[in-house]
């Protein structure tokens, strides 16, 4: 079964948030998620590659995240909103295939749905906030030189 984008991102940030609570579940994490999301190995595999990157980058995901919460330390900031927030930095970022409005959308969608309305509000404002600053330039992708053969 072929997961929709919506439920893709789903595993994707609870993959996220589980490997934010416990590194050594991994293994556990996706049989579960095989069971409880009813999607194919390939499905979860994909997401866990994604989770992969996101966290090959976490560093640099953190410290945006940090800069533009003004009004909360990111240690304040609860798991699920730090996670969301991470996955819509990533998508914003990073990976450069999804439109950022439709990744802010995403990202208030999931906030609404594992956290509480106001953490959507959080969630559209930290984001909102790193779209718009011109210092925050796509952070993994390398700079390609146009007269390079």
């Amino acid at each position: 079964m072929v997961a929709s984008q919506r439920k893709f991102r789903e595993i994707v940030f609870q993959t996220l948030y589980s490997r934010d609570l416990n590194e050594e579940a991994d293994a556990k994490v996706l049989s579960s998620f095989l069971d409880q999301f009813v999607v194919t190995r390939k499905v979860l595999h994909q997401a866990y590659a994604k989770v992969e990157k996101i966290f090959s980058d976490l560093e640099a995901i953190d410290a945006l995240i940090s800069k533009f919460s003004k009004d909360y330390d990111f240690k304040r900031i609860s798991r699920v909103e730090r996670n969301i927030l991470r996955l819509g930095v990533y998508e914003l970022k990073m990976e450069g295939e999804i439109p950022p409005k439709v990744a802010i959308a995403e990202a208030i969608r999931l906030s609404r749905k594992f956290g509480t309305p106001e953490g959507g509000a959080f969630v559209n404002a930290v984001l909102d906030a790193i779209f718009q600053s011109e210092e925050a330039p796509c952070l993994s992708k390398p700079v390609l030189n146009p007269t390079s053969p």
